[in-house]
């Protein structure tokens, strides 16, 4: 068996890390499906999703890093005019940080629960932010 949904969210910073966890546990139990697993993923290139613990620390921690990583003003190639969008491009950092973080997270389900660790949390993580985003919530199993 199979259950999906969308699920919408409006960013309101360039990067920003959203909790998501209550949302795609209480689907998981919801959906009917006892053991399986589950698959979070994000429908955008310059967002992630990310699991790890919900302090604000940690989430200030990772955004330095992308930003270490990253920096928001470099010499980037993708700033050039991109006639497929009748606009100039701007947001190479996001599509960067996108790919370090990874768009989308698995994690098992038993018993009719989602499983994670003790710290684990899912967070739908903005990085080209202000936007309307959305990311999909799939069970699979018995």
């Amino acid at each position: 068996m199979v259950k999906y949904k969308t699920c919408t969210v409006e960013t309101t910073e360039v990067f920003q890390m959203i909790n998501i966890t209550d949302e795609v546990s209480s689907f998981v139990e919801a959906s009917g499906i006892t053991d399986g697993v589950c698959y979070v993923i994000s429908k955008h290139t310059t967002t992630a999703i990310l699991v790890n613990e919900s302090l604000p620390c940690v989430e200030k921690d990772i955004e330095d890093m992308f930003e270490r990583l990253v920096p928001t003003h470099a010499p980037y190639v993708h700033t050039h005019m991109l006639p497929t969008y009748g606009t100039c491009s701007g947001n190479a950092p996001g599509h960067l940080k996108s790919a370090i973080g990874g768009y989308f997270a698995i994690m098992p389900v038993i018993g009719g629960k989602l499983v994670r660790g003790g710290a684990q949390d899912i967070y739908f993580t903005e990085m080209d932010g202000l936007q309307k985003r959305s990311f999909t919530i799939m069970v699979m199993g018995e």
